[in-house]
Formats: C-alpha cells, structure tokens, sequence
C-alpha cells in the first residue's frame, strides 16, 4: 500500500517537472486548420497558432512529428490544456543568438513588417526590432512597398532586453558595400574605360553620376557633340546612364566623365564635307548678341558672325533679320576643324551693293546725292537707296575751317560732291565738296601737310610757332584741341614740339596758320577710313565705338564660335 502511494506521488510529481515561464521541448502531432497540436509530456497537449511557426511573408514547413522549442505559460488552461507559445520561445532564441551576433557584429537577417512612428517594425525570427527611417537605404526612400515582408540584411545598432529594444540598420550594411564598392573602382579605374551609373544631382555646369561608391562628373560640354542648353534637358535624376572616363585624379580621387566620346567625333572628317566657298542651306538653331549658329550636320554647327549678315550695316541685331528654326543659305567662309569652328556668311549670298556701286562709278565721278545725316565729323549723303557716302569736315571748303563750313547744311540739301575713292574691300566711299575746284593755296609746298613745331611764345589767345627752322606761323586758341575744355594755351610750355597741321599762309603778314584740332581730325578720319562708314545714322560715337568693337571683335570671335 505505501509502494502504491509512493509511486502515485513520483507520478505526480512528473508531471510537474516543468514549471510555468519555461521554455520545454514538445512534439508536433497533427495539424488542425490554422492550429499546431504539441505534446509536451503533460496531461494534455497545447495549441498553438500555425502563423508562430513561420516569419511574416514565409509559408510554413511544419510537419507531424518534428520538435520545437516551446514557451510554457501555464500548466492548464480553463479547457485543462497546456497554454503553450512558439513565439514566445522564438523571441527568446532570438535574443540569446543576436546577443552573440551583435558581440561579433555579424549581419543578420530581417523582415520589414510595417511601418511604425519614425521607421519601420522588423521581424527577426520572433524578435521585433525598429529600424529607423534614415537607416533604410543610403538615400531617402518614398515607397517602402518593394522591401516589405522580404528578408534583408541587416546589423544590429542597440540592444536593451529589460525593455524589449532591439535597433537594427540597413544602410550600415550597404555603406560598408559602397565603401568596398569605391575601394575596388578606385583599384580598377583607368582612362578610357566605360562604366554605368546613375544621374545623383543635375546643376547648369553638368551631371553627376553615381559610379556604385565613387561620384563622377560630365561637364556641360562633353554631354553631347551638339549645344546643349541645359543638362536637364537631357536627364532626369535616378536616371541609369552609360559614361567614359575621361580622366582620373587619383591624389584628389576626381573622376571626369563624358557621355559623348562615347559616340563618333562628327568633326573629324568636316574639311572634307565642308569646303570654304562652298554654298550650303540649313536652319537657324540659336542666336547670340554676336551671331547665328546654324546647325550644319548634327554636332556640327556654323557661326554667322553680325559683321558677315549685312553688306550695310556692320552693328545690326541678329534678332532683326533671322529666328530660330529658320532655314537660309550661307556662304562657307572658313573651316577651322582645331578650333572646331565653322564661319558663315549670310550676305556673300546676295548682290554686294558695293561691287554694284562701282561698276558704275569710279574715282572722279562728280555725284549728286541727298544729305542724309549730319554729325560731328561730316555729312553723310545718300549714293543709292541701300549705300551712304561720307564728306568729312576736312573736305568741305579749301579755305574755312570745317567746322564753321558745315553750319551752312541741312539735312534734305541736294549737293554736288566729287567721289575719292570708292574701296569695295573696306565698304566704304569716301567723297570731298572741296575738290570740285582748285585748291589756290596748292602751291605752297606747306598747305595740308603736317609739320614738327617749337612753341617760341604763348599768349592768352594764340601760341606763336616755328617750324621747318626758319618758318613762323600760329596757333588760335580754338584750334588747339578738338575738345573745347582742351582749348587752353596754359596746356603747354615755351620749347616744346608738338605736331600740327598747316591749314593755310597770312600773306600780308607772311605767316602760316596751323591747327592741331584739325590734325586730330584728319587722324580720325583716317580711323573711320579703316573702319569703313555706310550708316546714315551713325554719330562719331557710334563710328569710334564699332571701330573699337571691331577690334574687340577680331580677338573674341573665337571665344564666341566655341559657345
């Protein structure tokens, strides 16, 4: 009787062996709907949901037969069965395993469930962690959709098991990759070599490109053979791309890319398919203060500079005459295939008005021509309907000064005028009132001419002069300078030279009158023979100031076809 009693409490004891919180080894023995049957040794077996067997977006593989781990929260429920917890045993394993892990700071693996305040809720096999929203990607992520309910590599940041916080990162992991990533390109990178990335930031100087770890940079001007206006023109951000190293800074790690070497330079065969004096039609593709490009082939394209629009007007507007996407024909002036620069003519293409002009008329013609404009330095009369002549001050009378002769002009006045010289080259006639009679002081071998004079006196209103060492002569006041608050005797000294020019003999008292405002004029006048003038409207200066220009020009106008 005692035996018996004996081993009725060694039975019941066993079935106690387990206490409450622990985590006990069971056996699956069949499967029910959604639920896990296990027998852990006790009375009765437990159920446990099906979905505490498997991580979120996984299919289960639990069969009759196999052994889990299990958390045993009590011994017996109201319904007398074992209240069992795979879950809760998981978490445990979970928490033991990542302590080890995250001592070895080893990456594991995790499940994006959903999103939480500030991140995101991360299953990792029964353990919940947060990974915060910055420690996503490498950059900023809109739609998390594609990450979710899939395993990902992660590492563990912080861990505090009292209160249940596990903080995890992705983009710890894929900054270690990129930085391996960049090691290996820096390692392999050479000249010449084509690699693809992706568009990381568009500025107005160029793209730069995501290499996987290391950034490059196409520059504005190697993006295509042909203009490009803007950058965003052409890519879009995030955009995947094909690129050339153009060159590679290995003491700063600066990489240079280009897009177009990846194609055929059109250059470099344009002498051969453009030939100087050739005639060629295209279309207008943009306009600039100093010109119209007109694109010739694609990546090719020609500059109609403002000084070759225009046989009569050498300042006109490009914007008054062509528009984009107009199509005219132009003249092939010059082919410069190292500058790679094409200049174009658009009025080589029409009549010359000049080269009309002097088929019919030559050097001597005596002319009859309407007074078209009245400026500083002469007047300008009109020879046809498109061309201007002009008569300076110096060749209006042989006698008075040309200043005080101008005064008895208007604008409408019919005049009689003697052509000079017509120069087709220079686009330029130049014509004389004066010439239409004799010159009666011509005679005197110093009349016209400029001489080297010795200030010998100065006075208020004159200075008086001597000059080929024996001649005397004077100098007014009012011809000292073309700039009236220049016309001051006190500018000078008694000995010094100075350059004038003889304008005519006193004979009563057998002196010379000279002028150095007139010699600045004939200076001028020989500026403006260079520089040509055939506008009517031009005023002295507008004519210096384009002459000025023009040598601004011949010293830009390289610069300018490279835009």
């Amino acid at each position: 009787m005692v035996e018996n009693f004996s081993e009725m409490l060694e039975s019941s004891l066993s079935d106690f062996r387990y206490k409450e919180g622990e985590i006990i080894k069971g056996t699956v023995l069949s499967i029910v709907n959604d639920t896990v049957v296990v027998d852990v040794g006790l009375k009765s077996e437990g159920r446990i949901p099906l979905k505490e067997f498997h991580s979120p977006g996984e299919d289960h593989n639990v069969k009759i037969g196999d052994e889990f781990d299990v958390y045993l929260e009590k011994l017996e429920n109201k319904e007398g069965e074992a209240l069992l917890s795979r879950e809760r045993a998981r978490k445990e394993e979970s928490w033991s395993q990542l302590e080890k892990m995250q001592d070895k700071k080893q990456e594991i693996m995790g499940v994006i469930t959903g999103r939480v305040k500030g991140g995101f809720a991360v299953d990792i096999n029964g353990a919940v962690a947060f990974l915060p929203g910055s420690q996503v990607d490498l950059k900023p992520v809109k739609d998390i959709s594609p990450l979710l309910n899939k395993s990902q590599p992660m590492v563990i940041l912080k861990m505090d098991k009292l209160r249940g916080n596990i903080v995890v990162s992705r983009r710890a992991l894929l900054e270690e990759s990129r930085k391996a990533d960049r090691s290996k390109l820096l390692s392999d990178i050479s000249e010449g070599d084509k690699l693809k990335g992706n568009v990381k930031n568009i500025t107005d100087y160029g793209v730069f490109v995501d290499l996987g770890g290391l950034d490059g940079l196409v520059h504005v001007t190697d993006l295509s053979w042909e203009r490009v206006n803007h950058p965003s023109e052409m890519f879009q951000i995030g955009q995947e791309i094909e690129v050339m190293v153009t060159k590679y800074d290995t003491e700063n790690n600066r990489i240079s890319l280009g897009i177009k070497q990846l194609t055929d330079d059109p250059w470099h065969n344009v002498e051969e398919q453009y030939k100087v004096g050739n005639k060629i039609k295209s279309k207008i593709t943009s306009i600039a203060d100093y010109g119209a490009f007109m694109e010739l082939s694609k990546g090719v394209e020609g500059l109609i500079h403002t000084s070759e629009m225009s046989w009569v007007n050498k300042n006109v507007n490009p914007n008054s005459i062509l528009e984009v996407g107009q199509e005219v024909e132009v003249l092939i002036l010059e082919v410069d295939n190292s500058k790679r620069r094409i200049s174009l003519g658009l009025k080589q293409c029409t009549e010359n008005p000049w080269e009309d002009f002097a088929k019919g008329k030559k050097s001597g013609d005596i002319v009859e021509g309407k007074i078209k404009n009245i400026t500083d330095f002469g007047l300008f009369v009109e020879l046809t309907k498109e061309l201007d002549g002009l008569i300076h001050l110096s060749d209006l009378s042989w006698e008075d000064n040309g200043e005080n002769e101008i005064k008895k002009y208007n604008v409408g006045d019919n005049v009689k005028f003697k052509i000079l010289e017509i120069d087709v080259n220079k686009e330029r006639v130049s014509l004389g009132i004066k010439q239409l009679s004799a010159n009666k002081g011509n005679s005197d071998k110093f009349i016209n001419k400029i001489v080297t004079s010795i200030i010998e006196k100065i006075e208020i209103e004159k200075m008086l002069v001597k000059f080929d060492e024996n001649e005397k002569g004077f100098i007014k006041k009012s011809n000292l300078a073309k700039v009236k608050t220049e016309q001051n005797t006190s500018r000078f000294a008694e000995g010094e030279k100075i350059d004038a020019k003889v304008l005519r003999k006193n004979k009563k008292e057998g002196i010379y009158e000279l002028s150095i405002k007139d010699l600045e004029i004939e200076e001028e006048k020989e500026a403006l023979k260079e520089y040509g003038s055939s506008s009517s409207g031009a005023s002295i200066g507008d004519i210096i100031g384009a002459a000025l220009e023009e040598g601004k020009t011949k010293s830009t106008k390289d610069k300018d076809e490279k835009k």
